[in-house]
């Protein structure tokens, strides 16, 4: 069997695993009940909508114009032999070999896209502060923007240069040990990340003895979920948004709760923000992701190998072959397109488990007027999309809206016999 056909039919097996995975494990209609109409005129002003679509008109300007900014660059030099020439180009002075040609080539293709859409980034954070949600100065957001660079062209160039090392080294059967450690590295890194990615950007401090603490140790332990700590982020000094969320696994597993919330919001509206992402961990939310991730990860490896053997490409590229480090921004670009395709279907298996979270909050806590209006709530304080146009929501919503979770919250009560949240808006 040729390298080409085996890589072809590895591809099959793992996309055919990928799609069965996510067919079995997403809750396609995560509360059975009649579906309350979400209307966000129920439970928000005319005033309040107002200042929401304000938002987000200004702040997707910006947002969009970087995507397609980023996908350009990246067209521009994996489709072309401008990116191998820039690859080749920046490791001349330290040699110019191979491995050279991928580390220092990762990092400046990753500038080069960094640059292009850089006053846009400046352009959104101007947005998020004139509405109150960024807190930062620009010191602050520069050294958030350097963090975040560091970390993601580190990982990926380190990434590459493995990956590289094996297409050298086994050039006709580089997809099968490149599928398998790119799927371990998904793995190592979805542990990895709580302890060692999220101290990056903000600092945790033990939540103090307390009636909320106790609540939360023992919301977690009725609901079956072994928790090592619960932490306080300290989120205020980056943004003013609402959040908390169960990161970790195994004995690394702890609740995280923004300042912010702590500072606006009741002790039972914690509660059941916390009751929705303990469903998260009561589910397996992040280890099945992980386990899709890294399904995506070998399939996209087999599918690599597949179109860097093409020859087509590699001469568009100016690559002489997968192994030459010219064809780095070739890979790259693939990658980024790949992702892009793949967006509307993360968003549709996201909403459908953030869905299924909340009514496990809702069964948790048993109170879905508090949950109605911690959504409320969370909605004004972080801008939410109350009325997204259906192609927005369709391709990069993650979450159902305010709206629509309320609706979930009056569904659940009809269904239970309790009584049904009550309008906020009169």
């Amino acid at each position: 069997m040729t390298g080409r056909r085996a890589a072809f039919l590895a591809l099959l097996v793992l996309a055919a695993a990928l799609v069965a995975v996510v067919a079995v494990t997403t809750p396609w209609s995560p509360l059975r009940a009649p579906r309350t109409a979400a209307d966000p005129a129920r439970d928000f002003t005319p005033a309040q909508v107002a200042r929401e679509d304000a938002f987000h008109r200004a702040a997707r300007p910006p947002a969009y114009l970087s995507m397609a900014a980023a996908l350009a660059v990246a067209t521009l030099l994996g489709l072309t032999p401008a990116g191998g020439r820039l690859v080749a180009a920046v490791a001349r002075p330290a040699g110019g070999g191979w491995l050279a040609q991928v580390l220092l080539g990762s990092v400046a293709l990753a500038a080069a896209g960094g640059l292009a859409t850089l006053p846009l980034a400046a352009w959104s954070e101007t947005v998020l502060r004139g509405y109150g949600l960024s807190t930062r100065d620009w010191t602050g957001w520069a050294v958030d923007m350097a963090k975040s660079f560091a970390l993601g062209t580190g990982l990926t160039a380190v990434a590459l240069a493995a990956a590289y090392a094996v297409i050298r080294a086994a050039p006709r059967t580089w997809w099968a040990w490149t599928a398998a450690g790119g799927a371990a590295l998904a793995v190592a890194l979805s542990f990895a990340f709580p302890v060692l990615v999220e101290p990056v950007f903000n600092r945790f401090q033990p939540m103090p003895d307390g009636p909320l603490r106790t609540s939360l140790l023992r919301l977690a332990a009725e609901d079956g979920v072994a928790v090592r700590d619960v932490l306080v982020a300290d989120a205020s000094r980056r943004t003013s948004m609402l959040n908390a969320y169960v990161s970790g696994f195994g004995s690394t597993r702890r609740i995280v709760v923004y300042d912010t919330l702590l500072r606006r919001g009741s002790d039972d509206q914690v509660r059941l923000v916390v009751a929705h992402e303990l469903g998260h961990a009561e589910r397996n939310d992040v280890l099945v992701g992980t386990l899709v991730g890294a399904l995506g990860v070998a399939a996209a490896a087999c599918g690599a190998y597949l179109l860097l053997t093409a020859p087509g490409l590699l001469r568009r590229a100016g690559a002489d072959g997968p192994g030459d480090p010219r064809s780095l921004a070739l890979l790259l670009f693939l990658a980024a397109a790949v992702g892009l395709l793949g967006t509307p279907a993360n968003s549709l298996v996201s909403r459908r488990i953030e869905a299924r979270a909340d009514v496990h909050a809702l069964e948790l806590t048993r109170d879905p007027g508090t949950f109605a209006e911690m959504q409320r709530q969370l909605a004004l304080a972080n801008l939410a999309d109350l009325d997204p146009h259906p192609l927005v929501y369709g391709v990069f919503a993650t979450h159902p809206t305010a709206p629509e979770r309320i609706a979930i919250a009056r569904d659940w009560a009809r269904a239970n016999g309790l009584p049904e949240p009550a309008a906020a808006v009169r």
